[in-house]
């Protein structure tokens, strides 16, 4: 582990370094809180830091706030070593934030235990924060395809809606369909078809990527936000998406599947809900199924009877 030691006086912390390398412990040394207080802003600073109280530049307790203050995932684990053995300076001490404190002259192995139960602790604080960061996916993405799940996507269209507003930007939502899915699962099975949901949500993803996202909404429909300047091919883009997968036979463990896809599309307008741009988004699907499938529409948010019809090469 890389440990921080920020102290002022030679013999202390040549000590101190010297124990905490025997066993086994990178050291990083400072001679001052404001040195200290620059290393442990850095990324990937050290993990654990272990502050004199009285330094120059800047004292201990001075450099645990600051720390403190930091808006940062994994904060370091921080001992005060003191001379001050006073209740008060040690409440004061650790009400700042310090995690522990060492009395010098420190005994090592005191010294040894100490840092054992930082190094403990820091390890509960990563496998905490890889938890959290495990969960917060879990909650946000579908566990099939690996998209983001319905209530995901439907918050990204929502803060894409406000962004794209304000920059002036196109923004576009597509509610995208498989076409005859039932087929396929009644003809090769639903693992099959859980193929076919995985390989299309990789296509989708990589179509969108660096300009929108798409997401599942669920069964065999997925949402795709496209964000672009003012003149862009909207329509183009969702009929290039609607080219590509017709003339992409999907990998499944049955053999390669082709598959073509409907999609309805519709723009957000003004201070459109999210509602406001999902309805004619769907009903332009409805309109591309009974187009004969395998097409994009697109409706216009307002003027909604005015859909335009953008057909999809079909694969042979």
């Amino acid at each position: 582990m890389r440990i921080l030691i920020a102290e002022d006086d030679l013999t202390s912390r040549k000590i101190l370094s010297g124990v905490l390398r025997k066993i086994g412990h990178e050291v990083l040394e400072t001679v001052d809180g404001f040195a200290a207080w620059t290393e442990l802003q850095k990324t990937g600073g050290p993990k654990l830091a272990i502050l004199d109280w009285m330094m120059p530049e800047m004292e201990g307790l001075d450099v645990v706030r600051k720390v403190r203050a930091l808006d940062i995932e994994k904060p370091p684990y921080i001992i005060m070593l003191t001379t001050r053995g006073e209740k008060s300076d040690i409440i004061a001490g650790l009400d700042a934030g310090a995690n522990d404190y060492l009395s010098k002259p420190f005994d090592t192995g005191e010294l040894q235990a100490r840092v054992e139960v930082g190094r403990r602790m820091i390890e509960l604080q990563d496998a905490l924060v890889e938890s959290r960061k495990a969960l917060a996916y879990e909650a946000s993405h579908d566990p099939l395809t690996k998209l983001a799940n319905r209530r995901a996507v439907l918050e990204y269209l929502e803060l894409q809606m406000v962004s794209a507003r304000e920059n002036g930007d196109i923004l576009t939502a597509g509610m995208c369909d498989i076409d005859h899915f039932k087929k396929v699962n009644d003809t090769w099975g639903h693992q099959v078809g859980d193929d076919v949901l995985c390989e299309l949500a990789h296509l989708l993803r990589e179509s969108v990527e660096g300009r929108g996202a798409a997401g599942r909404m669920g069964g065999e429909e997925f949402l795709l936000v496209l964000r672009m300047k003012p003149g862009g091919d909207f329509m183009g883009e969702y009929a290039a998406i609607c080219a590509r997968i017709a003339a992409t036979p999907l990998k499944t463990r049955a053999g390669d599947i082709p598959v073509t896809v409907s999609i309805g599309v519709s723009c957000a307008s003004g201070k459109s809900s999210v509602d406001a741009i999902l309805g004619p988004a769907d009903a332009a699907l409805y309109s591309a199924k009974a187009g004969g499938r395998n097409r994009a529409v697109f409706a216009s948010l307002e003027n909604e009877e005015n859909a335009e019809t953008s057909d999809c090469p079909r694969s042979e």
